[in-house]
Parts: C-alpha cells; sequence; structure tokens
C-alpha cells in the first residue's frame, strides 16, 4: 500500500483504466472491428477475388430487394409475436411468484430452459413436432386432431413452432429479471396501499410496475436484440421455409454470405439491421425512462 502512494500522481490515475484495458481492447477487436469490417465491404463487390467499389449500389439494390424485404418482416412478426408472449406470460408468474419465500430459495429452477444449449432445443422441437410427430401422436391419441399436423406446408404454423420453442427457452431469462426487480421495490410502499384497502392487482399495476419500467425497458431490448438474430432454430428446424416464409434476416444473411458468396451485399444487409436495431432500441429507452421519470 505504502509503495503505490509512494507512485507518480499520473501513475495513480491512469492505474483504473490501465487494469480494465485488456478487457476494453478484447471487447473492441471482437465487436468494433467486425462492424467497421462490414460497414466498409458493404460498400463493395466482393467474392473471392478482389474487391471492387461499387459505392451505394448495394444499399439501392436492397430496395427492390423482396426477399430482404420478406426477411425483415419476418423478423419483426416473429420477434414481436416472441418478445409480446415472453414478457406477458414472465410478468404474470412474477406477479404470483415474487412474494413466495420458495421462489427466492429456488431461483435457479427456472433457468434450466436456459441452460439447454439453443441448438439442442431447435432439435428437441423439430424431433417433436416435425420428425418424429411425437406432438401430432399425442393430439390424436387424445382426440382433439384427426390427422397429423402439417407444420411444414403452412408458413403461420411454421412461425409458430419458432415462437414456442423462443418463448419455451427465454421466458425464463425475463422472469427472473421481473422477479428481482419486484423483490428489490420497498416493501413499505406495498404495506402503505395495502393497508389503504388496495388489491395486489391494484398495487402491482398502479406502484409496481411503473416503478418497473426501465428494468423491463432494458431487458426487452436485449431478448429483443438476441431475438432479431435468431438463427440457429430457423436454420435446423424450418430452414427458412415454407416459400421462406421463416426466413429471418440472420438466415438471409448468412444465405446471401456463405452460400452465394455475396459477401458485400450481405454485409450492406447487416448494417441496415443494425441501425433498425439501434433506432429502436434507442426510442424504446427514451420512451420508457421518461415515462419512469414523469
Amino acid at each position: 500500500m505504502q509503495a503505490f502512494q509512494r507512485r507518480p500522481k499520473w501513475l495513480k490515475k491512469w492505474f483504473p483504466y490501465l487494469l480494465v484495458a485488456p478487457a476494453v481492447i478484447y471487447l473492441l477487436l471482437i465487436t468494433l472491428y467486425p462492424g467497421v469490417y462490414a460497414a466498409v465491404q458493404s460498400f463493395y463487390a466482393v467474392k473471392f477475388g478482389p474487391w471492387n467499389p461499387v459505392g451505394w449500389a448495394n444499399y439501392a439494390k436492397l430496395w427492390n430487394d423482396y426477399q430482404f424485404w420478406g426477411a425483415l418482416r419476418n423478423t419483426l412478426i416473429i420477434g414481436s409475436i416472441s418478445l409480446a408472449l415472453e414478457c406477458t406470460i414472465a410478468l404474470t408468474l412474477a406477479f404470483f411468484a415474487y412474494r413466495d419465500p420458495w421462489v427466492q430459495g429456488w431461483r435457479i429452477i427456472f433457468l434450466i430452459p436456459m441452460l439447454f444449449m439453443p441448438s439442442a432445443v431447435a432439435f428437441i422441437f423439430k424431433l417433436g413436432f416435425l420428425d418424429a410427430r411425437v406432438v401430432s401422436d399425442i393430439l390424436m391419441g387424445v382426440g382433439l386432431i384427426e390427422r397429423n399436423l402439417a407444420i411444414q406446408s403452412s408458413i403461420w404454423m411454421s412461425r409458430a413452432l419458432l415462437v414456442l420453442a423462443d418463448v419455451w427457452q427465454w421466458t425464463p431469462f425475463l422472469f427472473i429479471i421481473f422477479v428481482a426487480a419486484l423483490q428489490g421495490q420497498d416493501e413499505e410502499i406495498e404495506e402503505a396501499a395495502r393497508l389503504d384497502g388496495a388489491s395486489w392487482t391494484a398495487i402491482f399495476f398502479n406502484i409496481s410496475l411503473p416503478l418497473m419500467r426501465p428494468i423491463i425497458a432494458v431487458a426487452l431490448i436485449l431478448r429483443g436484440i438476441d431475438i432479431s438474430t435468431m438463427f440457429t432454430n430457423v436454420h435446423i428446424v424450418t430452414k427458412g421455409g415454407p416459400a421462406f416464409g421463416t426466413e429471418t434476416m440472420s438466415f438471409l444473411i448468412y444465405r446471401t454470405g456463405f452460400k452465394f458468396f455475396n459477401f458485400g451485399y450481405a454485409s450492406a444487409m447487416s448494417v441496415i439491421m443494425l441501425i433498425l436495431t439501434i433506432v429502436i432500441a434507442q426510442f424504446v429507452v427514451k420512451r420508457a425512462f421518461v415515462s419512469a421519470r414523469t
């Protein structure tokens, strides 16, 4: 300790930054550099030969690319439905469980679906609904349906299968965050409202939920960013079909870059997706924190 105090003032000032510098450099290398690289590459026609500059041609091509707009629409549909269901289910479970001592002691149980690898979850749902038709056999056995579910021939059923897989695995993520947020609130406020005759439902919607808005916004942004990059479930379960009805932006970028080897065009898609994600996230955060302050 005395040796540290004898060091020059400039060293003591910059010492904390030197400690975190390796982590910062590492994060910049794996995040900032690939982003800049993709942005630069989007202005070139890149395959396996030299980079040929094309200016804004890749971006102009996106305007008339029906597959790009279809993938963007699919991403919004699948992502918004998944996010809405996950948020609703997680908030409902948190409302009933956040004061339960059993939940406080056994939170890890609720995280079990998240412990599975996404590829393993995708294979489980593919096996149960498509390959082995386990779910169809069970439903026919109890008399709910008369024939196998034709999921692979229906766009909306295929989308529903992707939504179901995502909701099953990642609802616990939001649930744990919401329970922690509720348990971190001041119990005296709830007790005062309850003594005034307010029901638990009124307390939740008029006191607890408004206080949770910033936390809910951050949690939804984290999940929304993850959903916007949905690839594993699409690649394993539906392959983007039927008729490109479940092809998300990540899967289209993968197919454009690694199947058709049009890396410049795929980079342009990635840049547009990144910009849209940042704009939407900024809008949600700004609205949530402004609402929380007012």
